[in-house]
């Protein structure tokens, strides 16, 4: 099977050679000290999966041409603003990001840099700001060379899936509002929240729109969400119904309409109280199931049945504790993945306390029971050395 096939007839609960293998990527910290661990420096986040034999990374690099293939239109801020540094504080720096945010970060370290101001902060300056950079018709919006790139993507001997971005409803607005200001909108002025929502959704709209009128096809598209946290949803779900699901289902129909089987949402944490909603504006894929006492693929399935698709799931901690511990959550899984419609890789991104030697056993194992050993991709290499 080629992977388009394997990807497809997964999601159709049809029969298929083997499940598709794929990670999540890994923190910044994580490779390095790998490479200090035998790996050598030549494996990065782009291509360590081509060592691990793994069809594809999904996250924090270049998808392999050759497995996915992503249409980089734009359905966010266009123009973006301009990254710069607004104050200089010795070993950190106050740095406005290109959505607006300041945010401190330390020169020598990396980390997730924390917000210490925003550029929305009111109506007058999502009007000021926001809104001229949420036009639909802006140019840019498809990338130069679309049309070859839709020529090129249409190969009817193209073995690739192809992966397209649907934008954010409430995610990019927690990003560019801050949590507590976002938390606030929906009850101190519901016609704004209601009016951004719905600006965002027109963009993405447009935008697939266009792609679509230039033949564009797509099999998977991505909705970035992040808006839930172990506690439950930042917007309850009275509110989501009311202004999300009807924004969700513009998109979801209209991909749909033009042949897009898989859509999903990327939403870490305890995502169980708006999963049916999703469900019901059409969104059929819950990505990356972060797993904690609220969260596991196989109660979801039991739960929602063949309509909840679901990529992720392994919990990640899982691969600090070694070659048992992750056998028998492979084996616990199993089942799931013969069943179809799951495609399971590490919950979120693999840290920098998970070994080296922890992560080759979970690919050379997902290889053998998931992959079934069957037309999988060759392992280019192995890391030079391993820690005993």
């Amino acid at each position: 099977m080629t992977h388009r096939e394997r990807f497809l007839a997964t999601m159709r609960y049809e029969p298929r050679d083997r499940c598709p293998l794929y990670d999540f990527n890994f923190w910044n910290e994580t490779l390095p000290e790998w490479h200090a661990q035998g790996l050598d420096p030549q494996w990065n986040r782009t291509n360590i999966h081509r060592m691990l034999g793994l069809d594809a990374s999904i996250g924090g690099g270049e998808h392999d041409p050759q497995t996915i293939r992503t249409y980089e239109w734009c359905t966010g801020l266009n123009p973006v603003f301009g990254q710069e540094i607004v104050e200089d504080l010795g070993d950190e720096q106050i740095v406005r990001q290109p959505n607006g945010v300041m945010v401190r970060v330390h020169k020598r370290y990396v980390s997730i840099p924390p917000h210490v101001g925003h550029t929305l902060v009111d109506r007058a300056s999502w009007r000021e700001h926001y809104l001229p950079r949420l036009q639909p018709d802006n140019p840019g919006r498809l990338p130069e060379g679309f049309a070859q790139q839709v020529a090129d993507y249409n190969d009817p001997d193209g073995g690739f899936v192809i992966y397209g971005g649907g934008g954010s409803l409430f995610g990019w607005l927690r990003d560019w509002m801050g949590l507590e200001n976002i938390a606030l909108v929906p009850y101190d002025d519901p016609a704004w929240f209601e009016e951004m929502v719905t600006t965002i959704a027109d963009v993405s709209v447009a935008v697939l729109e266009k792609a679509f009128a230039a033949g564009a096809r797509v099999h998977w598209l991505m909705i970035w969400e992040d808006m839930c946290f172990n506690s439950g949803p930042l917007l309850g779900p009275e509110m989501f119904k009311q202004y999300l699901v009807p924004q969700y289902k513009r998109i979801t129909e209209l991909c749909r309409r033009h042949g897009c089987e898989v859509i999903s949402v990327d939403c870490d944490g305890r995502i169980d109280a708006l999963l049916p909603l999703w469900l019901e504006a059409g969104v059929n894929c819950m990505f990356p199931i972060e797993i904690g006492d609220w969260a596991d693929p196989c109660r979801f399935r039991a739960e929602y049945g063949r309509d909840c698709r679901m990529m992720g799931g392994f919990d990640k901690h899982i691969l600090t504790k070694g070659p048992a511990a992750i056998d028998a959550e492979i084996e616990r899984l199993t089942p799931l993945v013969e069943e179809g419609g799951y495609i399971p890789f590490c919950d979120h991104r693999v840290p920098p306390d998970v070994p080296l030697a922890h992560y080759i056993h979970y690919c050379d194992r997902v290889r053998a029971v998931w992959g079934r050993g069957v037309n999988l991709p060759e392992k280019i290499a192995e890391p030079a050395t391993l820690p005993a």
